[in-house]
């Protein structure tokens, strides 16, 4: 029999609204917590201001502290210089909350809660488990040099990565087993190690067959935050390819609207033929509708040390619905998925990626629809968010356990 654990009192540090999720890392931090909260633990949710907190804590069953100096977000003005005076505001908060509560572990969701529970752990002498969904830093490489340049990136990623051993912390959750070993190569213990990979909530994305018309134009698929790193050169290179070969072709993108996103599409709108869809911002129970008539999903990502690292959900979530999908070969997601037949891996260039996407069209759902199923079937039972973060949560119970003996 299952030892059941004592209840702890946790203290949950993020640097994005808690819910409703606005995307990425902050679609797990629900999950995480529901589950801690599931088992009985109190939980502590420090994070900026949220619409309707009281129903919000009344559903989750948990504690709300709230940031409210001003407005954060991943779509907020100014968001990246608000990301570098966060922590300091962040860690004054939750020493104020310990002023009358005693926390037994602290648990940081991305590098910049990170930094505020490191800085805490000493003072507070309280546990610490720094939960990693992606190597945030690392994305900054494919930004334009005079907004990020190479040596202040750099700088900034070999201190994202030394956190754990510079804090001395009890544990750390990875998304995937490539950032583990950035971590082990800077000298933090694998031991102390836990790759959870990236889930999704299997309820909103179900296995839809193929049914398309044949006389209907191919509709190619991406969605999500539309961040720097997502839409470059080798997308646009893809694109320019498959619109020379079938002008028909449509190009659907799922999600907020954001200026990179907008960069995009005015520069996409100079190649002859290009058809797009955008739909804005979507709910994250609403994406796969939009996945439903879809030909081909796709993740033309830059290559970076972030990207390298990111176990990306856009690919976990096509699989899951049955959508063909082409990937460049991003080391964690192509460790995993690479004897999928549902995933395709290009080079780190849009012809390639182009001709991969023109490759699927040519296929009839027929070709691959048993092979979609099961791929689909997989997805379900391994990066469902459920089993993830039962995973994840023993983990940190366990950390728990051994601080108080």
């Amino acid at each position: 029999m299952r030892e059941l654990p004592s209840p702890f009192r946790i203290a949950f540090l993020t640097h994005e609204p808690f819910y409703p999720p606005s995307g990425g890392g902050s679609a797990e931090a629900v999950y995480l917590v529901e589950e801690m909260v599931r088992r009985g633990h109190e939980v502590h949710v420090f994070c900026p201001q949220i619409a309707e907190p009281e129903a919000v804590e009344k559903e989750f069953g948990i504690r709300l502290h709230l940031f409210t100096t001003w407005q954060m977000g991943r779509y907020a003005t100014l968001r990246n210089f608000k990301y570098l005076l966060y922590p300091s505001f962040l860690g004054r908060m939750v020493e104020r909350a310990a002023r009358t509560i005693k926390f037994d572990l602290m648990l940081s969701q991305h590098a910049i809660s990170a930094v505020a529970a490191g800085r805490l752990k000493r003072r507070l002498n309280v546990p610490v488990v720094m939960n990693f969904p992606d190597l945030l830093t690392g994305f900054m490489e494919t930004w334009p040099g005079y907004i990020a340049p190479r040596p202040f990136v750099e700088m900034l990623e070999r201190y994202e990565i030394s956190m754990p051993v510079r804090y001395g912390v009890d544990g750390v959750l990875a998304i995937s087993d490539t950032l583990a070993d950035y971590f082990v190569e800077r000298g933090y213990p694998r031991e102390k190690i836990l790759p959870i990979y990236y889930g999704y909530a299997a309820k909103y994305f179900p296995f839809y067959v193929r049914l398309i018309a044949p006389n209907r134009p191919p509709v190619i698929v991406m969605h999500g935050s539309f961040d720097a790193h997502h839409l470059g050169r080798i997308a646009f290179e893809a694109i320019e390819l498959v619109v020379a070969k079938k002008p028909e072709t449509i190009f659907r993108f799922v999600g907020n609207r954001t200026a990179g996103l907008e960069k995009f599409l005015q520069r996409a709108q100079t190649i002859p033929d290009f058809k797009f869809e955008s739909t804005g911002f979507v709910p994250y129970a609403e994406v796969a509708r939009h996945l439903a008539d879809a030909n081909v999903g796709i993740v033309p990502y830059e290559e970076s040390a972030g990207t390298h690292c990111a176990f990306v959900a856009k690919v976990v979530e096509y699989v899951a619905c049955g959508l063909p999908a082409v990937c460049t070969p991003l080391k964690s997601i192509q460790g995993y998925f690479q004897n999928d037949p549902m995933v395709r891996f290009s080079a780190f260039n849009g012809a390639d990626f182009g001709k991969k996407i023109l490759d699927w069209l040519e296929e009839p759902p027929s070709a691959w629809q048993i092979c979609a199923a099961r791929s689909a079937a997989r997805a379900e039972a391994e990066l469902d968010w459920k089993p993830l973060c039962r995973r994840a949560i023993d983990f940190i119970e366990g950390i728990c356990r051994r601080s108080k003996n």
